[in-house]
């Protein structure tokens, strides 16, 4: 049991981290760019490249979620001390998940369709970073937290 511990909270850590990585790295280099760019260039962009984003983006945080729900899971039944932390970060991953629903499935839909009217694009993307640096925070906080939780050597397989 300890061995799935350990290994379910260490694939947990480092699915987070990269995840929230990947989303720290688009608010501080797409996003500008994006906002950079004339309407046209965006929307031209956007439509081109909405299935590379989708492609990377979902499988990641679709393992980020199942990861740490597992991570969960484990520890829980091990009565670990951490099992809040690892809780805590479940429940804030979950939070980063639903924003999609919530928020970017539609944005994103009327981006890659261009559908969005030129002039109000330059307030919905203004609306669209600070939804993304609300998950971006919520998904550096679910990492750190799994960090923590395996730090403090809980998640540390008997020798």
């Amino acid at each position: 049991m300890e061995q799935l511990v350990f290994t379910s909270g260490l694939l947990a850590v480092l699915v987070l981290g990269l995840s929230a990585g990947a989303l720290l790295a688009e608010a501080g280099v797409l996003v500008p760019s994006w906002r950079a760019q004339t309407p046209e260039a965006f929307l031209d962009w956007y439509r081109d490249n909405a299935g590379r984003l989708l492609r990377f983006f979902g499988p990641l945080e679709a393992a980020s979620g199942f990861l740490v729900v597992v991570a969960t899971a484990m520890v829980w039944l091990g009565q670990h001390p951490s099992r809040w932390l690892f809780l805590a970060s479940t429940v804030l991953t979950l939070a980063v998940l639903a924003t999609f629903p919530l928020y970017f499935q539609g944005a994103n839909a009327s981006f890659a369709a261009g559908t969005i009217a030129k002039p109000d694009l330059a307030s919905e993307l203004r609306r669209w970073a600070t939804w993304h640096w609300g998950r971006t925070i919520l998904a550096i906080l679910a990492f750190l937290l799994a960090l923590l939780a395996f730090l403090r050597g809980t998640c540390v397989p008997a020798v």
